[in-house]
């Protein structure tokens, strides 16, 4: 790339910081802008820097990772700016809230460091880190059951969509990519591609992530749908 993903690190131990830090600034396309110890701080440094993603921690001081996500979020400032949370999958329902919030992608902090690599590769460059069967299985367990105080941030109908854009929202739920979904509809991956940022225009979502959120919460897709 010639010119690199700039990363905000937000995370309440500076040891973990420093060691994803370590690992990020000595990735040529990667750079790290700066680091944040709790999440009201990640939130006015996103604001302030506008960085391609935050790598952002749930269980921080004065804010919470979930609620500096869904700051970045409901700002249309920052609509370039990705989030990736990192997260224990001890507690699944910070799973559904992260991308409830807006994150694009979740993981589990104690990631490969090439999968982490890759994970911000995919998620700063606008998919979702939704693919793994059990990890779709998660999704659907807990999207399906919103929380009463849950306040729906989307509500583009479904009926905006076409026939087609509806197929492909579907395929997106379950996890495929560009490629995987081009190839089951047999048509190229830009033409793919084309749909799916049809479909996140006229449901207003940010990024694949909520595109999920709206498919699971909508009924379109079921809890085990197209599961293998």
């Amino acid at each position: 790339m010639s010119t690199p993903i700039r990363i905000l690190l937000a995370d309440d131990q500076a040891l973990l910081r420093g060691t994803f830090r370590l690992l990020l600034d000595s990735t040529p396309d990667f750079e790290v802008v700066a680091e944040a110890g709790d999440g009201a701080a990640a939130a006015k440094l996103a604001r302030e820097l506008r960085p391609d993603l935050v790598l952002m921690d749930i269980r921080m001081p004065v804010l919470d990772g979930l609620e500096a996500t869904r700051l970045i979020a409901a700002d249309p400032d920052l609509a370039g700016v990705k989030v990736l949370i990192l997260t224990t999958f001890e507690q699944d329902e910070y799973v559904a809230e992260a991308l409830r919030a807006g994150a694009g992608g979740f993981l589990g902090k104690g990631v490969d460091p090439e999968e982490l690599l890759r994970a911000i590769r995919i998620v700063a460059g606008g998919e979702s880190l939704l693919s793994p069967a059990a990890t779709r299985t998660l999704i659907a367990r807990f999207l399906a059951q919103p929380s009463a105080s849950d306040v729906p941030t989307i509500t583009a109908p479904l009926d905006a969509l076409t026939a087609r854009e509806l197929e492909v929202v579907t395929l997106v739920a379950a996890g495929l990519s560009n490629e995987e979904i081009a190839s089951q509809l047999f048509v190229t991956p830009l033409t793919a591609k084309t749909h799916v940022n049809r479909a996140m225009t006229k449901l207003g979502a940010r990024d694949r992530a909520q595109v999920v959120v709206i498919a699971y919460e909508s009924g379109l897709v079921r809890p085990g749908a197209g599961s293998s």
